[in-house]
């Protein structure tokens, strides 16, 4: 035996109803995920291996890894902390490829492991979350594009290489002495810091001519090679989210240092980069925004208008059915009584107030019908008009006959 299906009330959705309200929404979903499919099938192969000098891709560094190679330069790619600093020496140079996602944890043990190593550190795009600790005193400035810029500065290197393709982060070296190369709008792309224990630090605003399909531009693969082979050996450090010492649990420990390891610690969030953080937290008041929109009033329930006039006979019929469904003998009586008390009143003048009260209901009527009234069998006028509710539907019929006759007989009284 199968369950019967609630029918839909008025007030709820149809599933049409539900359609039109959500294609919308539905529509323009479809539309993000396959903009954003689209755009990462375009790119996907542009991302691969970003700086890095095992990658042949457009964005790789393969190629400037291999010219080193054939000048005797030995590479070797790291991916944490520990094997980056463990490796610096007077006679290696630490290229650091995105020091931007290091934490503060690690860009204070990096600084600290390499300045007085002696040998050479370049620091690609260094920005603003990474340039005050590892380059004291250095700041930042904003931007600019990467385009072919002249040396204008001593550095034998730059001079040698000639025009190269520069840019990004531009820098300020206040109080600080530094060779200051390739400037753009009056500030330097490139920056040299001396350290006491003859090892140096180079800020670069850009690494866009490490790049393979940007190698063989004007000076760039000259400037990187120089840059970059100074000393026999090159550490090429592609930072990692999974390096341990990123969340605190091996960056000093591993390096030797004994500072506050609660000074060490850090969440995933501070591995973000802080425009993913602005970018997630605009998303976020967007989508409060449109709950705030979807929120307003949803109006009346029922949103389609009613007929004007609806004919009594439905009416009635309607709640008959209802009646007679749920077995509501009772109150189908209890209604015919009341109504025929109702109208039956007024016409043996007693008060809309007192007509359902049987004290002076009934002797007003007995006395309006007389002796003429017909016969109503053995049901008294009490029990008629007052009586109990009938035990089937016979005896409901038979009540509402009797009471049609009864108020048929006060009207022609």
């Amino acid at each position: 035996m199968t369950a019967a299906t609630a029918p839909s009330t008025s007030a709820s959705l149809t599933p049409r109803q539900i359609w039109i309200r959500a294609r919308g929404l539905l529509l323009a979903l479809l539309v993000l995920v396959a903009a954003g499919i689209a755009l990462a099938a375009t790119r996907s192969g542009d991302q691969h291996g970003r700086l890095d000098p095992r990658s042949a891709d457009r964005y790789g560094s393969r190629a400037v890894a291999e010219l080193l190679k054939d000048q005797g330069v030995s590479v070797r790619v790291v991916t944490t902390l520990r094997a980056a600093t463990s490796a610096a020496g007077s006679d290696t140079t630490l290229l650091v490829a995105a020091p931007n996602l290091l934490t503060p944890a690690q860009q204070d043990v990096l600084r600290a492991e390499t300045t007085d190593a002696g040998g050479r550190t370049v620091l690609l795009a260094a920005g603003p979350p990474s340039v005050g600790a590892l380059a004291p005193g250095i700041r930042t400035a904003s931007s600019v594009p990467v385009s072919t810029r002249a040396p204008q500065c001593s550095l034998p290197a730059a001079n040698r290489a000639g025009e190269a393709e520069t840019g990004g982060f531009r820098y300020r070296s206040d109080g600080v002495d530094a060779l200051a190369c390739y400037p753009a709008d009056g500030l330097p792309s490139l920056l040299l810091l001396k350290h006491a224990a003859a090892g140096d630090t180079v800020l670069l605003g850009s690494p866009e001519l490490l790049y393979n399909d940007r190698l063989d531009n004007q000076g760039n693969a000259s400037l990187a090679l120089q840059l970059l082979g100074s000393r026999p050996h090159l550490v090429w450090y592609l930072p990692s989210l999974s390096d341990p010492s990123a969340t605190g649990s091996g960056g000093d420990q591993d390096n030797g240092t004994d500072s506050d390891s609660s000074e060490n610690e850090s969440s995933f969030i501070d591995l973000i980069p802080s425009g993913w953080l602005w970018g997630t937290l605009q998303l976020a008041l967007a989508a409060v925004l449109a709950a705030i929109w979807r929120a307003r009033r949803l109006g009346p329930v029922i949103a389609e208008r009613l007929p004007v006039a609806i004919r009594a006979s439905e009416s009635t019929e309607g709640r008959a059915r209802l009646q007679r469904k749920a077995n509501a003998r009772d109150r189908a009586a209890a209604s015919l009584r009341h109504a025929t008390r109702t109208r039956v009143a007024p016409l043996v003048g007693v008060s809309p107030h007192d007509a359902h009260s049987s004290a002076a209901l009934l002797p007003a009527v007995s006395e309006r019908r007389g002796a003429g009234g017909t016969a109503l069998g053995d049901t008294g006028l009490h029990e008629l008009l007052f009586g109990p509710a009938p035990s089937d539907d016979a005896t409901l019929v038979r009540l509402a006959d009797q009471l049609d006759t009864l108020e048929r007989e006060v009207r022609t009284s």
